[in-house]
């Protein structure tokens, strides 16, 4: 007996994975995975020059949520004392003794490696990309992310995700017309206490920079309770007192 059609639509549409849920679902579990719900940590961010040359910053950094980042510069000694703050796709720079914050962008980059501010102060990746598509290629799962916003750094991400750990191994990051900016590799999974284990280094290259590349190293990540004060401008000259 032939189905009627209305019932042939309703079999294929139960048939018929929904990536688009289930994709967002791992997507927001890789986001646990890779940070708690608020933490504070240390990180090591380096930029090298196709001669070998490098430069060195540390940072201290706080989170809370999936979109409230503050960060300040311990070191080298011309940086100490910048802080900086991100509230959604709001970005801030605060300099000691300009007396104000001023406006960032994410394109730009406060240490002026690969890394752009989008890189150095992320917000869950949940937060500013859906799932589009879920692909499963020999022990990963390869998440297709689209911008929700034409406000985030990139308009297009393909993250490779260990399909047990639900930990990104590489992430390739495009712009609208599709053409590769960088590519973010996941390295040295460490554990760093609480049931935190997670890549404890990020390299970053990029074709548009042949012989640079970027790493981030993190250390002392741990969960922390934080005010909301912490995340305002008013607060970002006081952020290393939160040390």
């Amino acid at each position: 007996m032939i189905k009627p059609l209305s019932m042939i639509v309703l079999c294929l549409c139960l048939a018929a994975p929904a990536y688009s849920d289930d994709g967002n679902a791992i997507l927001q579990k890789v986001d646990r995975n890779l940070n708690p719900e608020a933490f504070e940590m240390y990180r090591k961010l380096i930029n090298v020059e196709p001669d070998g040359s490098k430069k060195e910053f540390i940072m201290y950094s706080v989170k809370k949520g999936r979109d409230q980042v503050a960060s300040v510069f311990l070191s080298p000694a011309s940086e100490k004392g910048r802080a900086t703050l991100r509230v959604v796709e709001n970005m801030w720079l605060y300099i000691p003794n300009v007396g104000k914050p001023i406006r960032i962008t994410s394109l730009q980059s406060v240490t002026g490696g690969i890394f752009n501010n989008a890189d150095i102060m992320r917000l869950d990746y949940s937060a500013e990309y859906n799932c589009d598509k879920v692909e499963k290629r020999e022990g990963l799962l390869l998440l297709h992310l689209k911008a929700k916003t034409r406000a985030v750094a990139y308009d297009s991400l393909i993250m490779w995700v260990d399909d047990q750990k639900l930990l990104p191994s590489k992430i390739e990051c495009f712009a609208s017309s599709g053409m590769l900016i960088k590519t973010l590799y996941f390295k040295k999974i460490k554990d760093f206490g609480d049931g935190l284990v997670r890549p404890a280094v990020i390299e970053t290259d990029s074709p548009l920079y042949k012989g640079y590349k970027s790493v981030m190293i993190f250390a002392k990540m741990k969960k922390r309770d934080l005010p909301d004060e912490v995340f305002t401008l008013n607060f970002l000259s006081r952020v290393e007192s939160l040390r």
